[in-house]
């Protein structure tokens, strides 16, 4: 992954303390810049403002991919092999509930993939995928 450029995403939640615990504790992220309405995380490189807005939250609608009920709204990071293991271990230790349990995804095809989805506290729908090979990240 060369040239490599931040992105921004902000997302509604419900709470402030709950989603630092979530993304800070459970997930590792960074803290930046926060008030009792917004608070920044360093998200695997990329900008995240979580902003409290409860109206606004809700469960996605999903779509199939490879055999999966694939959240259509939902939002992650691609990490490294060992990286995207480790935090599949850390968050079954957890407890966390996933909608799709980590395992293997276009076995044997383009693009095969790790992948996990579960959701954060304001059930906003996360994705951590992970590809041994790195240039099928945007294969066809």
């Amino acid at each position: 992954m060369q040239n490599f450029t931040p992105f921004h995403l902000a997302f509604p939640i419900l709470d402030i303390e709950e989603t630092r615990r979530f993304y800070g504790d459970l997930l590792g992220c960074d803290i930046g810049r926060s008030t009792d309405k917004w608070i920044d995380f360093n998200f695997f490189g990329h900008q995240l403002s979580a902003h409290v807005k409860p109206e606004e939250v809700g469960r996605a609608k999903t779509n199939e991919v490879d055999g999966d009920a694939v959240p259509v709204r939902h939002f992650g990071a691609i990490l490294e092999w060992e990286q995207w293991h480790q935090l599949a271990e850390k968050l079954k230790g957890a407890g966390i509930r996933f909608i799709i349990e980590p395992h293997i995804r276009f076995k044997g095809q383009v693009g095969e993939q790790a992948t996990m989805f579960f959701l954060d506290p304001a059930g906003n729908a996360l994705e951590f995928k992970s590809f041994q090979d790195p240039s099928q990240i945007f294969a066809k």
